[in-house]
C-alpha cells in the first residue's frame, strides 16, 4: 500500500467518497504548482508502492519548481486508448500471456489489463463506404504519413437511387433521399441496414474503382475483428468501440472521458495515454493525456508506469475579446502560432487568464489537439464552469457532476476564472491577446505559412512573383494575367491564376467544433437564399468526421443548402485529408496544364502539401469551413472580400461576404438549439447498441484464444518461452556472433518493419509459402499481429548500412558458412545452430519515434545484447523492456579503437548481483578482453531484465 494512506479523506458533501487530499499533503508548494503537475503529483501519491513509484518520486514532483527538466518521474495514467490496429500487438501479447500463465500452472483468467483500456475500431470497417480501398485506409500501419495513392472518386457514380422503403404512399417511386426526409432522420426500418450513408440514410452505391474483391477485404479484416470481439468478451477492463461510430479521437472525446474516476467510491482525476496522435484533445476537458507509442501503452496496460522527464510548463495567458469574423479556427491558429514561436517543444502548455472563459470546449479541444503542430507534449485547460456546463450537455448526470465539482475543488484542480486566486508559477508565460485575432488561411504550400484573409489577394500575387520554393511559383510577369477559356457542361468558363478547383470541407480537428461547421452551413443557407451559386467544375465535397456532425448538420436544417452549392456528403472518414480526392474533369486538367495555371484547392483539414490533392493543383490553402464555402462561391483566391463582391444575387445586386456571414450570436443560438443533449444521448445509444455487422460477428468465448494456425494476420508470439515461477539468474552470452555491424544514428525506422512488404523480402517469401499473392501481402502495419511477418521485416530496410556488406542492403554475413543472406535468414540459421547473436553499433542507436517492433523484432531474431557507443533514451528502455541488454563502450572507445572487426565471437558474463551502470568484461575469440558499461539506470530496470523483460515480469505475478 501507499505510504501516503494517512492523506486519505472523505469528501465533505459525499462522505461515502474517499480520496487522497494531495493539497493538504503538499501545503504551500502545492498551491504554486501548475494544474497539470498537480495531476502528476496525485498519481504518484496514489500509486506509490516503493518499487515502481517511490516516495522520492512524489517529492520530486512536489519540488517541480527546482526539479523541472532535471529528474525523471513515473506516471501511471488512469486509462489507455488504443486506436484500431495499433491495438492488435498489445492484445495479442495479452492473449499469449494467458497461454504462458496456463502452461506454467497459473490461472489464465487472472491475466487482464491493469487499467481500463478502450479500443476504437474505426478505419478498418469504414473502408466499405468511405470510398477508399484498404491500402488507402488512412495510415493503417501507423508511422509517418506519406501522401497515398489516389485510387477512387469522391463523388459516388451516378446510379438510379434504390426504390424507397420509407413510406407506402409513393409505392416505391420516390428516391430514398426523399424517403429519408419524410420519415425523419432516424427512422427505424432503415436504421440497421448494412452500408447506409449516415447523412442521406440511403444505401451507398459501391464506388466502382475500389478493388473488386471487397468481400475478401472484409474477410481480411474479419479475422482481426473477431479477435477484438473475443478480447472484449474475455478480458476485464477492455471495452471495444465498434466500427462505424466515427473517428477515433472524436469518439474518445465524446464518449470515453471520465474527468474524475470513481472506482468503488474512491475518487481520482482522469488521465490517459493513447496510440492515436489526437489523444491530446482530451486536455481541453481538463483531462491530462498525450500520445505515446505502442510499446509504452502496452507497458501501462501491464501496470508499469510511464517514465518522463519532469516537464517545464509554459503558461499561456489569454486576454481581451474575440472579433465577430474570427472563427474558432482563427483563434486556434493564432494561439498555435504564438506557441510555435515560444518554443514549447517537449513541454506542457497550460492556459489561464480572463480570455479562457470565452473559449468553448470545442475551441479548447481543437487547440489541445493541435499539439503536434507546435511540438508541446500537451496543452492543458483546467476544469472550470464552462467544462461543467458542457458535461451537463454531454449527459453526465446531476449526482456525478456534483461529486466531480466537489472533488476537483477539494484537491484544487478546479479553475475559478472569476476569483482572483493566485495563479500557479510557470516556467515561462506567453501572452495572447484575443482582440488581435483576425481570420487567416494557411498556404499555399506549408501549413505554417499563414495569410490574413484581407491580404490574400496581394499575398497570392507575391507568390506568383517569388522564386520557386516554400512559397513561390515563379510565374513570369507577362503571364500572370493569362486566362484560359474552357468549355464545361455546355458553358464557357475562364480559368486564371488563383482559380479554385477543389473546395473540401473535411473532417479533422475542427469538425468536433460545431460552431465552425454550422457557420459553413448558415453561410451556405444565406448564400443560396441570396441567389449565389458555385461553378460546376469545382470539385466540392463535405466529409464530416463523426456521427455527432450528422446530428447538428441535419437537425439545424443546413444540409440541403450545402448540397445545393455542391457540398454533398461523401462518407464518413478522413478522405480528402490524406489525398484521396477525385480527379478533376479532364477538360479542366488539360486547361490547367496547357496554360500552366496555378490552380488552388481550399480545404479545412489540418494537412496540406503541394500536389497532395491532385498533381495539377499547385496551391493548397487550409481555411475554416465557412471560408472554404466563400472561396468556392467566389471561384478564386484573388479576391479582397472587403471591397469585392462574391457574386451577383438573384435581385441583380452585388453580394459581399459581410452580407451572408453569420454572427457569433446567430451561431450560438442555433448551436444551443441543435447541438444539444439529444446528440450525446444518440451517440451513447449507438455505442451501446453497436452496429448490426459487429453484433452478428461471431467470436469465441473461451478464456484462451483458439489460435488459427493457418492465419497470416494473428499468431501467438514467442515472447514467453518457458515461463517458470522464479526468474533464472541472468544467463551468460557465450561465443555470440555479430548479426549486424552498424554505424551511427541507426533509427527505429531502419530496425522496425514499416510500409509495404517488398517482393524479394523474407516476409514476402513467408507469405508466398502460405499461398498468398503479392496483391494480398498488405503492409507490415496491417500484419503487426503476426510475429512471423514482423520478425522477418526487422532490419529489412533497404537503406540499412551493415559494415559487413559495405553498401546499403538488408543483408548480413552468416560467419560459420560464409554466406551473405537476408538478416532474418542468417538469424534463423544461428538459432538452429544454437549460436547467440549480438549487434555492434555506433552513436545514438535507436533514434526516431517509438516503434513497438523496434525492440520486439531483434528479440525474436535471437539478439541477446546490443553493444553501442550511445543510445536514444526511449529505445534503450524498450530494449530492457523486452529482455535485451544495452551495453555501452566506455567514452572514447569504439570497435575501431579496440581493433574489433565484428567477425570475432563474443562472450559476456552477467554477475548475479548485477547493479546499475556496472562494468562488465567481454572476451573475444581472438583472446582480446575489454570492458563495457551495462546501461541499466536503476534497480527496476535490472529486475525487468532479470525477468526477461516486462511481459515476463508481469506474467510471473499471475503465477
Amino acid at each position: 500500500g501507499s505510504p501516503y494512506q494517512p492523506a486519505i479523506e472523505a469528501l465533505e458533501s459525499h462522505p461515502e467518497k474517499k480520496f487522497y487530499n494531495v493539497s493538504n499533503l503538499g501545503g504551500a508548494k502545492y498551491d504554486t504548482l501548475p494544474y497539470s503537475i498537480r495531476v502528476l503529483f496525485e498519481s504518484s501519491v496514489r500509486n506509490c508502492d516503493g518499487f515502481l513509484v517511490k516516495e522520492t518520486d512524489a517529492m520530486n514532483i512536489l519540488d517541480w519548481k527546482t526539479k523541472q527538466n532535471r529528474v525523471e518521474v513515473p506516471f501511471c495514467p488512469a486509462r489507455v486508448v488504443l486506436q484500431d490496429f495499433t491495438g492488435i500487438p498489445a492484445m495479442v501479447d495479452f492473449a499469449a500471456m494467458r497461454e504462458a500463465v496456463r502452461n506454467a500452472g497459473g490461472d489464465p483468467v487472472k491475466v487482464n489489463p491493469a487499467c481500463p483500456t478502450d479500443l476504437t475500431v474505426d478505419h478498418s470497417l469504414q473502408i466499405d463506404f468511405s470510398k477508399c480501398a484498404i491500402q488507402n485506409a488512412p495510415n493503417p500501419g501507423g508511422g509517418e504519413q506519406k501522401p497515398l495513392a489516389r485510387l477512387s472518386p469522391l463523388k459516388p457514380p451516378l446510379r438510379k437511387p434504390p426504390p424507397c422503403r420509407g413510406h407506402s404512399a409513393c409505392r416505391g417511386s420516390c428516391s430514398a433521399a426523399e424517403a429519408s426526409r419524410s420519415s425523419g432522420p432516424f427512422s427505424a426500418q432503415i436504421e440497421n441496414t448494412p452500408i447506409l450513408c449516415p447523412f442521406h440514410l440511403q444505401p451507398v452505391p459501391e464506388p466502382e474503382t475500389v478493388l473488386k474483391n471487397q468481400e475478401m477485404e472484409f474477410g481480411r479484416n474479419r479475422e482481426r475483428l473477431q479477435f477484438f470481439k473475443w478480447s472484449s468478451k474475455v478480458f476485464e477492463n477492455i471495452s471495444i468501440i465498434p466500427p462505424e461510430t466515427g473517428m477515433a479521437h472524436q469518439v474518445n472525446l465524446e464518449y470515453l472521458s471520465r474527468v474524475v474516476f470513481d472506482v468503488k467510491n474512491f475518487l481520482h482525476p482522469d488521465s490517459v495515454v493513447g496510440t492515436d496522435s489526437h489523444t491530446t484533445m482530451v486536455n481541453g476537458l481538463g483531462i491530462l493525456g498525450w500520445g505515446v507509442g505502442g510499446i509504452e501503452t502496452e507497458a501501462v496496460m501491464l501496470g508499469m508506469p510511464l517514465i518522463l522527464t519532469l516537464p517545464e510548463v509554459v503558461g499561456c495567458e489569454l486576454t481581451g475579446t474575440v472579433s465577430p469574423f474570427a472563427t474558432s479556427i482563427d483563434i486556434v491558429l493564432s494561439i498555435t502560432k504564438h506557441l510555435r514561436q515560444a518554443d514549447v517543444a517537449g513541454k506542457f502548455v497550460e492556459f489561464f487568464g480572463s480570455g479562457v472563459s470565452q473559449l468553448s470546449i470545442a475551441d479548447r479541444t481543437t487547440i489541445a489537439n493541435m499539439c503536434p503542430e507546435y511540438g508541446a507534449i500537451l496543452s492543458f485547460f483546467p476544469v472550470d464552469n464552462v467544462t461543467l456546463k458542457h458535461l451537463k450537455h454531454a449527459g453526465f448526470d446531476k449526482a456525478k457532476l456534483e461529486v466531480t465539482e466537489a472533488y476537483l475543488k477539494a484537491v484544487k484542480l478546479f479553475r475559478n476564472n472569476e476569483s482572483s486566486s493566485r495563479e500557479p508559477e510557470y516556467s515561462q508565460v506567453v501572452q495572447v491577446s484575443l482582440s488581435s485575432i483576425i481570420p487567416y488561411v494557411s498556404g499555399p504550400k506549408r501549413s505554417q505559412d499563414r495569410v490574413a484573409v484581407n491580404n490574400m489577394k496581394s499575398d497570392f500575387q507575391a507568390c506568383l512573383n517569388e522564386k520557386s520554393g516554400v512559397k513561390g511559383f515563379q510565374i513570369a510577369a507577362e503571364k500572370q494575367n493569362d486566362v484560359v477559356p474552357v468549355q464545361y457542361e455546355g458553358n464557357e468558363y475562364k480559368l486564371s491564376h488563383g482559380c479554385v478547383v477543389i473546395a473540401a470541407v473535411i473532417s479533422c480537428t475542427n469538425n468536433c467544433n460545431p460552431s465552425v461547421m454550422l457557420a459553413a452551413g448558415l453561410l451556405a443557407k444565406k448564400a443560396v437564399e441570396a441567389g449565389l451559386v458555385v461553378k460546376p467544375y469545382i470539385r466540392t465535397s463535405l466529409s464530416p468526421g463523426s456521427g455527432m456532425v450528422t446530428h447538428y448538420l441535419s437537425s439545424s436544417g443546413v444540409l440541403p443548402y450545402l448540397s445545393k452549392l455542391g457540398f454533398e456528403v461523401v462518407g464518413y472518414g478522413c478522405s480528402t485529408c490524406v489525398g484521396n480526392t477525385a480527379p478533376l474533369p479532364e477538360v479542366i486538367r488539360n486547361a490547367i496544364k496547357q496554360g500552366d495555371i496555378i490552380a488552388c484547392g481550399v480545404l479545412s483539414g489540418t494537412k496540406n502539401f503541394e500536389g497532395c490533392l491532385c498533381d495539377c493543383v499547385r496551391a493548397n490553402y487550409l481555411a475554416s469551413p465557412p471560408l472554404v464555402v466563400a472561396y468556392a462561391i467566389a471561384g478564386t483566391v484573388q479576391i479582397d472580400f472587403d471591397t469585392e463582391p462574391l457574386g451577383t444575387g438573384s435581385n441583380g445586386k452585388s453580394i459581399y461576404l459581410r452580407d451572408i456571414w453569420p454572427t457569433r450570436q446567430e451561431l450560438h443560438t442555433v448551436e444551443e438549439e441543435c447541438v444539444i443533449l439529444s446528440m450525446f444521448k444518440e451517440l451513447k445509444e449507438k455505442m451501446e447498441k453497436g452496429n448490426k455487422r459487429w453484433n452478428l460477428l461471431e467470436a469465441p468465448e473461451s478464456p484462451l484464444f483458439p489460435w488459427d494456425l493457418k492465419s497470416t494476420y494473428i499468431r501467438c508470439p514467442s515472447f514467453f518461452g518457458k515461463l517458470a515461477k522464479e526468474a533464472a539468474p541472468p544467463q551468460a552470452v557465450e561465443n555470440a556472433h555479430v548479426l549486424l555491424f552498424l554505424g551511427d544514428s541507426v533509427t527505429t525506422d531502419h530496425i522496425s518493419p514499416a510500409g509495404s512488404i517488398a517482393r524479394s523480402s523474407a516476409a514476402a517469401k513467408y507469405l508466398t509459402s502460405k499461398g498468398l499473392t503479392p496483391r494480398e501481402f498488405n503492409s507490415y502495419g496491417a500484419r503487426r499481429g503476426n510475429d512471423a511477418v514482423m520478425t522477418r521485416g526487422t532490419f529489412a530496410n533497404i537503406k540499412l548500412l551493415n559494415k559487413f556488406i559495405g553498401k546499403p542492403a538488408p543483408k548480413t554475413v552468416h560467419f560459420p558458412s560464409g554466406q551473405t543472406l537476408d538478416v532474418f535468414e542468417a538469424a534463423e540459421l544461428y538459432q538452429k545452430e544454437g549460436i547467440p547473436v549480438i549487434i555492434l553499433a555506433g552513436k545514438k542507436y535507436g533514434l526516431g519515434s517509438s516503434r513497438d517492433w523496434a525492440a520486439k523484432g531483434p528479440f525474436l531474431l535471437g539478439v541477446k545484447a546490443v553493444l553501442a557507443e550511445s543510445y536514444e533514451k526511449v529505445h534503450r528502455s524498450q530494449l530492457i523492456g523486452i529482455g535485451i541488454a544495452p551495453l555501452q563502450f566506455h567514452p572514447g572507445e569504439n570497435p575501431s579503437t579496440l581493433g574489433l572487426t565484428g567477425r570475432e565471437q563474443f562472450s559476456i558474463l552477467f554477475p548475479p548481483d548485477l547493479s546499475p551502470r556496472m562494468t562488465l568484461d567481454i572476451k573475444t575469440s581472438t583472446g582480446k578482453v575489454f570492458s563495457v558499461i551495462a546501461l541499466f539506470e536503476n534497480n527496476m530496470e535490472i529486475t525487468l531484465y532479470k525477468n526477461g523483460g516486462s511481459l515476463n515480469f508481469v506474467a510471473r505475478r499471475f503465477l
